[in-house]
């Protein structure tokens, strides 16, 4: 079972796609939503440019599939853009909430976790593997209560205290998913290579 180059992955045709340049935008646009809500106050703006984020998002996902450019880039710009978008908006909201810490803090954690299982994933298998339904549903969850916190700005403690707890559990949930899944394709890998070194002796 041989190690797989990240070096090998990085080539000229997986990086520069549409998709991938769709993300490059997005990750653009945290700069713009940071001095938008910070700078000037400017909540329904924030708003907008958090729409037209997310829009790019699905976006880029569509063109991905119906035109045949999923690279394996692809599949790690894209989180990776749309896990910086939430934090810095997160950053963003507790400035105002602090409860906000709390989703933070998870995603954080659920991130620096998920990084190291899918580096070990990848350096055996090559492979990157795509969100799966429930890490998208936490993220729909963290959208939509962030616009909540974000255009109302009167929002009432209870509405801001269930979302952001709702919002918590989905991404612990995923966390935990994402976690035995990881575990399972890392305890497949090993057993396979013990049985092929069983077979060799």
């Amino acid at each position: 079972m041989h190690k797989v180059s990240i070096r090998s992955k990085l080539t000229t045709d997986q990086v520069f796609t549409i998709p991938n340049i769709l993300s490059f935008f997005r990750l653009l646009l945290i700069p713009l939503i940071v001095f938008l809500y910070v700078g000037k106050e400017l909540y329904g703006w924030t708003l907008v440019v958090l729409i037209i984020s997310l829009v790019t998002d699905i976006i880029d996902g569509l063109v991905a599939r119906k035109l045949n450019m999923v690279t394996d880039f692809g599949k790690f710009i894209d989180p990776v853009a749309d896990k910086l978008t939430q934090l810095a908006v997160l950053f963003c909201l507790v400035t105002r909430f602090p409860l906000m810490w709390i989703p933070i803090s998870i995603m954080l954690l659920k991130e620096i976790l998920q990084f190291a299982l899918r580096f070990v994933v990848f350096r055996y298998t090559g492979e990157v593997h795509s969100a799966e339904w429930h890490g998208k549903v936490a993220t729909f969850l963290i959208y939509v209560m962030m616009s909540l916190h974000v255009i109302w700005y009167r929002i009432t403690d209870v509405v801001s205290t269930l979302t952001i707890t709702i919002t918590s559990l989905s991404m612990l949930l995923s966390c935990v998913l994402y976690t035995i899944s990881s575990a399972v394709i890392i305890i497949n890998i090993k057993r396979r290579k013990k049985d092929k070194e069983q077979l060799n002796n």
